[in-house]
């Protein structure tokens, strides 16, 4: 983690590992803003970008499947009418979810979105999803996409009839007993917490600090299905020790079957039910954990987790990489090296 800060990866970071639910190792490094030169601190809050996708929206569709409110093989031409006529009218949950939706991986919408009233926005998001032309066929390519998980955010609220945060605040943090773990409402003073600093980001005319970085996300709010979740290592890390209690036990938030089809491989894809898994080669996970029994997720931001089922293992790196710029991409060859060097620590 030294050679990390030495090396320029990151102005700063949290390391979070965890075994059969202990803490065997958890430290701060370096600075939350370079300007201010404010140290991070294990408390420090962090924009957790795409660690949205796995530990709030998937959640959010694994408690909508075990109150059988929805299933995996529910078409959106079931849920949107609009949808029926489209080429879209196939698409299910489970390829949402897997990335083999055929819609693109981005699109920048919040160009034209944040020009409409916050009334409107959501209306207008689904609308252009909806005439988004897909870039290949339902279920046969794997195209990582932020588009289906906006998707899979628009159905969970079109099914519980409540905003994302509120639902997972509700069904899942809550009674976790997870606080720091939350959307933030573009609209919320935040100014109690001490957040990591990310980018300057020339739309805004601002460095971002205590607001989503994700543009689309913004305009959305702060709150979607692809990002706005924000939270502490140690917030993430009760969460996913939630789930591998679950996983290994009948003492969990969802069902042991239910969690256990979300944390394997699905049938016919390279990755599980909204997490990733690591891939045969140059994997963020390293080398030293097991494919088949170890699932993840990567934050543009700088997060990642990983965690390994068979060893009850927990390893979260929470980082303020793309401080004060995201050209800095030397975060790619660093999570290996340290997945490696903590895995050889065992």
């Amino acid at each position: 983690m030294k050679q990390g800060l030495a090396e320029g990866v990151f102005p700063g970071a949290v390391l979070l590992v965890s075994r059969s639910e202990r803490r065997v190792f958890f430290e701060a490094y370096g600075k939350a803003n370079i300007f201010t030169e404010r140290p991070i601190t294990v408390d420090t809050v962090f924009d957790l970008a795409s660690l949205t996708k796995p530990l709030a929206t998937t959640l959010a569709v694994m408690a909508l499947i075990e109150s059988k409110q929805l299933s995996l093989d529910r078409p959106l031409s079931d849920i949107w009418s609009s949808f029926k006529h489209s080429e879209k009218s196939g698409v299910c949950i489970d390829q949402l979810l897997t990335h083999v939706s055929g819609l693109p991986a981005y699109r920048p919408y919040y160009k034209e979105i944040n020009c409409l009233p916050e009334t409107e926005r959501h209306k207008a998001l689904l609308d252009r999803l909806l005439h988004e032309p897909l870039l290949n066929p339902p279920g046969k390519h794997t195209v990582y996409s932020d588009l289906g998980f906006m998707l899979l955010g628009l159905v969970i609220e079109k099914i519980t009839g409540s905003r994302l945060d509120q639902f997972v605040s509700r069904k899942l943090f809550h009674p976790l007993g997870i606080k720091n773990l939350f959307f933030i409402d573009i609209h919320e003073n935040n100014a109690h917490r001490e957040f990591a600093a990310t980018a300057y980001c020339p739309w805004r005319g601002q460095l971002v600090q205590g607001g989503v970085h994700d543009e689309n996300a913004f305009a959305l709010g702060g709150v979607a299905g692809h990002a706005g979740l924000f939270g502490t290592a140690g917030a993430v890390e009760k969460l996913l020790s939630a789930l591998l209690r679950a996983f290994a036990t009948t003492d969990g938030i969802f069902s042991r079957a239910l969690v256990r089809q979300f944390l394997s491989r699905y049938h016919g894809a390279d990755r599980a039910l909204g997490f990733d898994m690591p891939s045969a080669e140059g994997s963020s996970a390293g080398k030293h954990l097991n494919r088949e029994a170890t699932v993840g997720h990567l934050g543009f931001t700088g997060t990642s987790f990983w965690m390994a089922m068979d060893r009850s293992t927990i390893i979260i790196l929470l980082t303020n990489r793309i401080h004060p710029s995201p050209a800095n991409e030397g975060i790619k060859a660093f999570r290996p090296r340290l997945h490696d060097s903590v895995m050889a620590c065992f």
